[in-house]
Parts: C-alpha cells; structure tokens; sequence
C-alpha cells in the first residue's frame, strides 16, 4: 500500500490551504489534503497494477474531491477558481 502521510506534512497541507496547522475542517485544505492523497495512490497504482483495493480507494476519493469541488463552485466561484489554479487539477 501507498505510504501514509506524516503528522508534519498534513500541519503543512493544512497551513497552507486552511490558514493554519490547525483548520483541518475547511473545505480548501480537505480537496487539497485528498489532491495528495490521489496523486500518492496514482504514483503506487503505476507500480502495482494489479491492486484493486487500492483502485477502488482511489476512485472513491477521486469522487469525494470531485464532491467537494462542487459544492465550493456553489458557495464560493472566486475561492473556487483559485483552488484550481493552485493546485492545478484542470488544463
């Protein structure tokens, strides 16, 4: 299985995105904790195709974000955007 994150790069994800180590709550540092997340599973699923549990880990959380998204471009386009761009999901 992919490697778990640290307690410190979580703080930092958080810091980042939701103001500080301490706003895990905040909708910015939930997509971006899952983008990490996602690219982790992405990079284990290229070396070992075959687990599918982990596929389906993966997918589950690909949906979640994409939840998350949605309701963000709802309550808030401009933080929305940012986030995007940020981040760099769309091209």
């Amino acid at each position: 299985m992919a490697v778990y994150l640290t307690k410190e790069k979580k703080e930092e994800i958080f810091k980042e995105y939701g103001g500080n180590e301490k706003n895990s709550g905040s909708i910015e540092a939930q997509i971006a904790l899952l983008t990490y997340r996602i690219q982790m599973l992405s990079d284990h699923l290229r070396s070992n195709k075959k687990d599918f549990s982990c596929k389906r880990s993966l997918l589950s959380m690909v949906g979640k974000r994409k939840r998350f998204l949605q309701y963000l471009a709802k309550k808030d386009i401009t933080k929305y955007r940012a986030l995007i761009e940020k981040l760099g999901l769309r091209k």
